[in-house]
């Protein structure tokens, strides 16, 4: 019986793997020949591409052992770290209402075949990515009296399909769920939305992996709302049918009407916000696997009217992937370079512009970036949270460590939790979603 159980879950832990055929070495050679290494300017600094396959697409998944008690994450000197929220259920994002109370969408990845239920079941992913139920839930937190705690916990929005992006516009509150949009009437101070739902926008649902995530946020006008879709496989092995309105940042009137693509070949571009005094919208892209630790970088880039950005055929500029090849030398052309590497298989899913005064200088109108942590490379990556500096709405410098200390041992794949989400406060605090450690940390300057 233990025989057959151990093979039964190293098939189901190959199943969480999500790796497709592998390419011979023939194949391989081939791909390092027609696809050399390269050097990549960009507004920061200049990215070192490796030839694919250079190493070998490599499997880490990290073990969450949560928080002991009395331990937060790292932060720089002059800012301290304290927990804002506990006892979550996967927050993945959250969103600040006009009155300061801030929202939370509780959701996770959930198995989709049986051999993946079975995994969930067991518990075999230990990374916390993969549970056999998702809460499907926003949770509202009230901090009436200003002290970084928040006394009041409701169930603002219950009995949905993992919810992510969160947007008030017009008197409306938007969700964006992993099969569409929906919106409801907003009362000012409201803790529960009692009113009855619209569904204004199908989506195409799940996806490789985590993405399924569905982010939205809005023109300054008011007039607009993009919408953040991610691709359904790794680089289109199942076809470019599956595709079909997903690697895509979409653009839709508020009432989801007059839907077009704003731009696409983003993989999975997740956290999206715009940089201050401007008007240009940036997103945070998780890149493709299993071409080896150095490929892909994730990035961060503006976002660019009927721009196009790679996936699935090319990476970082007019570079093929080997496993496309051929296929669209008209989309790899015209392919754009993004402004900022994120590192490859970080896993850079959560953004936010800082748009207070209260930290220092430095930071103001700049990125911070959320990076989950991948699992396809030999060596840790991610699992922070980084910041990228601006000056008059472009990057002035290369990104640098903020948010630190969520990796508890490397050798033994031990983590204590994971970031994701990133949301500035009115107050100039920064909230940071771990989803996995069930949490939610406040960085604030001290003095």
């Amino acid at each position: 019986m233990n025989q057959l159980i151990s093979g039964f879950s190293l098939a189901a832990l190959a199943v969480l793997a999500a790796c497709g055929s592998q390419p011979s070495q023939q194949e391989k050679a081939k791909a390092q020949a027609e696809t050399p290494a390269a050097t990549v300017s960009t507004a920061t600094a200049s990215v070192e591409l490796p030839a694919p396959y250079a190493t070998k697409s490599t499997t880490k998944r990290s073990k969450v052992i949560g928080w002991p008690a009395g331990k937060v994450p790292t932060v720089p000197a002059g800012f301290q770290v304290t927990e804002y929220a506990g006892n979550l259920e996967s927050p993945r994002n959250t969103y600040v209402l006009p009155n300061g109370d801030v929202l939370v969408a509780e959701a996770n990845t959930v198995p989709s075949d049986a051999k993946e239920k079975a995994a969930a079941a067991l518990k075999l992913d230990s990374s916390k990515s993969l549970r056999l139920t998702s809460a499907n839930r926003i949770t509202l937190l009230r901090d009436a009296n200003k002290d970084g705690r928040p006394e009041v916990r409701a169930v603002f929005l219950q009995n949905q399909e993992q919810p992510f992006g969160m947007l008030l516009l017009h008197g409306f509150f938007y969700v964006a769920n992993t099969n569409g949009v929906w919106r409801y009437p907003y009362t000012p101070n409201q803790t529960a939305i009692s009113g009855k739902g619209e569904k204004i926008m199908e989506l195409p649902k799940g996806g490789y992996n985590n993405h399924w995530t569905r982010n939205l946020v809005a023109s300054a006008d008011g007039r607009k709302i993009y919408v953040s879709v991610g691709s359904a496989s790794n680089v289109a092995e199942h076809g470019m049918k599956e595709e079909q309105r997903r690697a895509n940042v979409l653009e839709i009137n508020p009432d989801g009407s007059g839907e077009r693509i704003y731009a696409s070949g983003l993989r999975n571009p997740v956290g999206m916000d715009w940089a201050p005094g401007t008007t240009t919208l940036w997103t945070a892209v998780n890149e493709r696997d299993e071409l080896g630790d150095e490929l892909v970088p994730d990035y961060l880039t503006s976002v660019r009217e009927g721009g196009f950005y790679g996936w699935p055929y090319a990476y970082f500029g007019a570079h093929e992937d080997p496993r496309r090849k051929g296929e669209r030398p008209d989309l790899v052309a015209k392919t754009l370079v993004p402004e900022v590497s994120l590192g490859p298989h970080t896993a850079s899913l959560g953004l936010a512009f800082y748009d207070q005064k209260s930290f220092p200088a430095k930071y103001q109108n700049g990125a911070f970036i959320g990076q989950h942590g991948s699992w396809n490379r030999a060596t840790f990556s991610g699992y922070k949270v980084v910041f990228v500096p601006f000056q008059n709405g472009k990057p002035s410098g290369p990104m640098e460590d903020f948010v630190t200390g969520f990796v508890a041992d490397e050798a033994k794949k031990e983590v204590y939790g994971r970031p994701v989400g990133i949301t500035v406060l009115p107050d100039g605090a920064l909230l940071v979603a771990d989803d996995a450690a069930g949490k939610l940390w406040r960085v604030a300057a001290e003095g």
